[in-house]
């Protein structure tokens, strides 16, 4: 679980993550192209290790098209954080 906080700690991870959550699969090619636009100024060699990242955490799945990677989001490892530490029934926070 280490793994995932430390996935989660890196901003352009984040990012990668929110923009699999709009679309369900993308490819390197079209994560880089919205990275850019949102003004993220990583390369696409450094995209592609933070996907390594992610993918080795489980946050995301990759599966071959053809010749093309399609990374999907995995929410399984926060589902397993969730129910490790649940809320419901603690009352407020102090």
């Amino acid at each position: 679980m280490a793994d995932v906080y430390r996935a989660l700690a890196d901003p352009t991870r984040r990012q990668i993550l929110d923009l699999l959550v709009q679309r369900e699969r993308m490819s390197l090619f079209e994560i880089c192209t919205r990275l850019a636009g949102l003004g993220t100024g990583s390369s696409r060699q450094a995209i592609s290790q933070h996907l390594t990242v992610l993918q080795e955490c489980g946050l995301v799945r990759a599966e071959r098209v053809g010749r093309t990677k399609m990374h999907t989001l995995d929410t399984g490892p926060l589902r397993e954080i969730v129910q490790r530490w649940p809320l419901a029934g603690r009352g407020t926070m102090r």
